[in-house]
């Protein structure tokens, strides 16, 4: 099973060196952007080939038809691929990974990404009628939070918002995005296309939650959830050139084995039906592992937020005693 995190009750109080101890993960920062980029990279590669695997073949029936292909696959490419991914680097996320040094920066910045936050929610329920997405009720508080100055009422809107309205509204984009995924694959008889679709799928999914969030998980965690991706395309690669149904039929009785047409048509049905409820699978992973990261960083920041950084009076003149005795010694030494 899967170890929860736990969060302190409402009330009980934490200092940034018991939220060190407890939250912050020794991570080099630089080291998950390269790694953010590479996995990146190694999901574009992927796609490249499968699309110009499919164009190829398509070019080698009708050269005309290939040109079409390839141009399709160019923009395939770019728009369900490229845009997506910079979409989502490209919006902020909450640093919740500090420790005593860096927590008074971080809460500065998560401050600033709550604030942003609040004016896409309240920009976004204003602009798009009928979207469904935020509780109305909830956004016009926000508004006034914001008007206010209140950053209290502001967290506390933000809250409910996610622990309501956008929980389940995340839910119904996973599912309608498994079930897309899950029927494309059924439907597609080629491993490439199958592959690609996935990744196309899930680097869609992951936007749209990210788009409703708000803000994007870490890197750290983007790390894993594009390896996911890329997990999830493989896998999809690999099922397309297996033969499961095969094996199932084997096992459906003497009376279907007696019938070739039917035990073929049987197998193809088992063969996609297998294909689309692996790739939805697969897809719903992705989501519910992406509003896990986003709702544990969500909760960390308000963790944070709620720390009281500056060092006490006691700490101070701990500090400034022990600065005039280094001073001292340091004079006696050169006297001497």
């Amino acid at each position: 099973m899967a170890k929860k995190d736990k969060f302190p009750k409402d009330g009980e109080s934490m200092t940034i060196y018991e939220y060190e101890q407890k939250y912050t993960r020794r991570e080099n920062v630089r080291g998950a952007k390269l790694l953010l980029r590479l996995v990146a990279a190694a999901i574009g590669v992927f796609l490249f080939f499968c699309l110009f695997s499919v164009t190829m073949r398509v070019y080698e029936m009708n050269m005309y038809a290939g040109i079409g292909a390839g141009a399709v696959s160019i923009i395939l490419y770019i728009f369900l691929f490229v845009v997506p991914l910079v979409k989502i680097v490209k919006t902020n996320h909450f640093v919740v990974n500090v420790n005593a040094k860096t927590a008074l920066a971080a809460k500065k910045h998560n401050r600033q990404v709550r604030h942003e936050l609040a004016d896409k929610i309240i920009d976004f329920t204003a602009k798009v009628e009928g979207a469904g997405w935020y509780d109305s009720e909830e956004v016009g508080r926000l508004a006034i939070a914001v008007k206010a100055g209140d950053e209290k009422a502001l967290m506390q809107s933000l809250s409910s918002l996610y622990s309501g309205c956008v929980k389940k509204t995340a839910n119904d984009i996973i599912f309608k995005s498994a079930a897309k995924t899950g029927m494309y694959s059924a439907l597609s008889q080629s491993n490439k296309i199958d592959a690609a679709l996935v990744a196309f799928l899930n680097l869609q999914l992951v936007k749209d939650l990210v788009f409703l969030y708000g803000f994007r998980p870490s890197d750290a965690k983007l790390v894993k959830i594009f390896g996911l991706v890329l997990q999830n395309s493989l896998v999809a690669y690999g099922l397309g050139g297996m033969k499961i149904g095969n094996s199932i039929v084997q096992t459906m009785g003497n009376a279907v084995k007696g019938i070739p047409v039917l035990g073929s048509a049987i197998s193809t049905v088992i063969d996609s039906s297998v294909q689309g409820l692996t790739g939805g699978i697969l897809t719903t992973v992705i989501g519910f592992q992406t509003i896990k990261y986003l709702n544990r960083e969500y909760r960390l920041q308000e963790i944070l937020d709620g720390i009281e950084i500056e060092e006490t009076q006691e700490e101070f003149e701990q500090t400034c005693r022990k600065l005039e005795s280094e001073l001292k010694n340091g004079k006696m030494q050169k006297a001497s």
